[in-house]
Formats: C-alpha cells, structure tokens, sequence
C-alpha cells in the first residue's frame, strides 16, 4: 500500500482530542481506534514487542539484522489530531497536478492562494486537501504514514542492512500531554526523531519554552441599583488586566523568534471571571520576564480594587529542546546529512510551539522534529504534499542507514 493511502486511512479515523477532559490519558477514547489498527497493523507486517497499554501508547521494535551491535534509533508521532476543528467524517481529496490557483473545497469554501501565497509554489505536485468541512489530519497522521511505510518497506526487503529500530505512537499531543505516560526505557531508543512538521525540508532542534497562566478576579457583587462606590465587577476589572499587558506582544504582531502572551480563552460574571494565558518564547529568561508583567498587571489591579481581587498562577509546559540537543550534535548532524544526501535544501528554524520530541529530550531521550509535508495545520484548510511524504519515507529510511553504519 502506498504511504498516500494509508494517511487517507488513517485521517479517516476520528482521534481528535478533548481538552476538557485533560486529566485523563487518552481525553478521548476514540483514539483507541486507530491505536488498535496500527498494533494490529505492526503485528502482521512483522514487528517485534508490538504493544498497546491502557493510555492509548503503541510501541514496536524492529530488530537489527547486522552481525555487530549499534545505536538503537526511534521514531514517533502522534495519533490525535487538533481541538480546534472537527475531524469527524474527514474526506480526504487528490489534487493529481496543483496549477497553483485556488482550489473549491465545497461549494461555500474555496481554499484562496491570497490566505496562503506560499502555496503557489507547489504548482505541479500531487495534493490532498480536505472537503471543506473538516480539518485533515496530516498533523500528524503524515508522520504515523511515513513511520509505517518505512518499516514495512525493510521488513519486504531484509536484504537491506539496518540496526534496531523501535516505533512509538502517542495521545494528546494537541493538548500537551503526549509524553505523559511514554514510556522511555521500554521504547528503548538511544534517540529519536518526531515526525511532526511542515515540509520535509524541515529539519528543527529549537522550540518555544512554554508557560501558562491562569489569572482570576474576586469582585464584589452587589444591585446595580445600589452599586455607587461599592461595585467591583470581576468581568470588567478582567478586561482592565489584559489592557495593562503590551499589546505588541500578542501572536498577532509577532513572529519569527519573538514570542508572545496569547490570551487564550475567558469566562466570568460580576462576582468572578478568570482570563487563561499561554506564554512562549524560545528564551527562557524572556519567557520568565513575560511572568514579571503579568504580575506587575496584577498589582496595579489590586492596588486600584484592594489586595486579592487579581491572582496570577503560572504552570510551565515544557522547555526549549536546543538545551539538550546542543549536547548531542551528532542526533541532528545525522539527519542533516541524510536529508542533503536526498537532494534536500534543509531548513532550520526555531519550531514557533512545541513537539513531544521537546519533553522527551529533557527525560533523556535527545529527540529533533522533521517534516512530512503538511501544511495549514489545524483547520479546513489543511494540505500535504503527496510527493513530500514519499520524501519523508526516504529519509526515514536514511537516517537508520546512517545510524547503522556508525
């Protein structure tokens, strides 16, 4: 089966991820329904230790096939897909030779090369696109794809060289919780590679640090009628808070390696309201200077409304990955070199979010991010480029020749 048809499969499934249900692991039970099909999948193509535990985690190993011992390289993505979208009903559509115009998704919906120029630039290649009505999945059913197409491929062929190799499918990425209950030492890599990103060109080492925060207000709530004086409205004095932050540092005025205080939802009346916050920046002392305001915010409210009407929790994520990476150059040096071999004008940037490739480096596991060849992730607009994702098997499989050869 080509990779192209098991992503259609696999997008096919809904595994979209709860939020409001964070505090269990998976928030969604209908993950396990591609959990399933991928162990039952990896148990017939051939792959060892292939396991499914009560958190939704998928794990298999493929063994060396060489008479002398070396590195055990890994490789993971995520089986749920955004919040933010349906992916329910998903209906995957080719586009066999993109001419760089816009492109109907539905009769109401047209996906406009105005909204996403760079995609003019993928004239001539093969596309799949949604139907308008749902998000994809490529992010990261792309990576799932690419994963399994690759062992399959050296399971076909054992002619081919390699070493140990060991797979790993996760939960909850999309809300924050994908390495919640991974389980390194059975995963059992010397390191890995996420396969959760844009282009194959992408090769990152470099995230966000991530903070959130969790800003509540006390009021007084009293009859308007007799509220002279006396009145603290919570939802108001909320909407004061947020004025007090810099309003250049929002998402929408920044970019590249600016980070941002994104307000990302708000509830309330008069007598209490709570704004949530999520902080990022790929330096850490920034992202601790970001706290400094919003706590500085807090003390003009309470100075104007009295003591304890504003409260500022913060509830750090995860932190940039370069810190460990720079440790083990040769993880990222690696895949640099395979994907030049393949042709490819590599791009580094800083990843503007997080990966669980993120947490996983500081527990141990040194761990970059690739691309797969998706795009206009979480919404109706979602894309991947069928010949990218070819790409990403190659270099899948190049990076454990490279690894088996050192």
């Amino acid at each position: 089966m080509k990779t192209e048809e098991k992503l259609i499969r696999y997008c096919r499934i809904d595994t979209q991820s709860d939020p409001a249900n964070e505090d269990a692991t998976p928030s969604s039970a209908k993950q396990f329904d591609l959990a399933r099909l991928l162990e039952k999948e990896l148990t017939e193509m051939g792959m060892q230790d292939v396991s499914l535990d009560e958190h939704c985690y998928v794990y298999a190993k493929l063994p060396s096939n060489l008479d002398y011992e070396t590195k055990t390289v890994g490789f993971i993505a995520h089986m749920d897909t955004a919040p933010d979208y349906s992916g329910t009903n998903v209906n995957p559509r080719i586009i066999e030779c993109f001419d760089g115009n816009d492109i109907p998704l539905n009769p109401e919906v047209t996906l406009k090369m105005d909204d996403f120029p760079w995609m003019r630039q993928l004239k001539g290649k093969r596309l799949i696109v949604t139907d308008g009505n749902t998000l994809l999945g490529g992010d990261d059913k792309a990576g799932i794809a690419a994963i399994m197409e690759a062992m399959e491929y050296l399971i076909a062929h054992p002619e081919i060289k390699h070493g140990p190799v060991a797979v790993g499918f996760t939960p909850d990425e999309e809300i924050g919780n994908g390495t919640k209950y991974f389980d390194i030492e059975k995963f059992g890599a010397d390191f890995a590679y996420t396969m959760d990103g844009g282009s194959v060109r992408e090769l990152a080492d470099e995230t966000f640090n991530a903070a959130s925060a969790v800003v509540t207000f006390t009021g007084f709530s009293i009859h308007p009628g007799e509220a002279k004086d006396r009145m603290i409205n919570a939802s108001r004095v909320a909407t004061e808070y947020e004025q007090h932050l810099p309003q250049h540092m929002v998402p929408e005025h920044t970019d590249g390696r600016d980070g941002f205080i994104h307000l990302h939802g708000m509830k309330g009346d008069c007598d209490k309201a709570e704004l949530t916050y999520i902080l990022r920046d790929h330096d850490a002392d920034k992202l601790e200077a970001m706290k400094d305001l919003m706590r500085s915010a807090a003390d003009l409210v309470n100075r104007q409304y009295g003591e304890g009407t504003c409260t500022v929790t913060f509830r750090d994520s995860y932190r940039n990955m370069i810190e460990v990476l720079r440790q083990y150059p040769q993880v990222t040096a690696i895949a640099r070199e395979v994907m030049e071999g393949l042709g490819l004008n590599v791009v580094s940037e800083p990843v503007r979010g997080g990966t669980d490739g993120a947490q996983l480096s500081f527990r141990g596991l040194p761990c970059p991010n690739l691309g797969c060849g998706g795009g206009n992730f979480h919404g109706r607009y979602e894309y991947l480029v069928s010949e990218e994702l070819d790409m990403a098997v190659n270099v899948i499989l190049g990076i454990i020749n490279k690894t088996s050869e050192r």
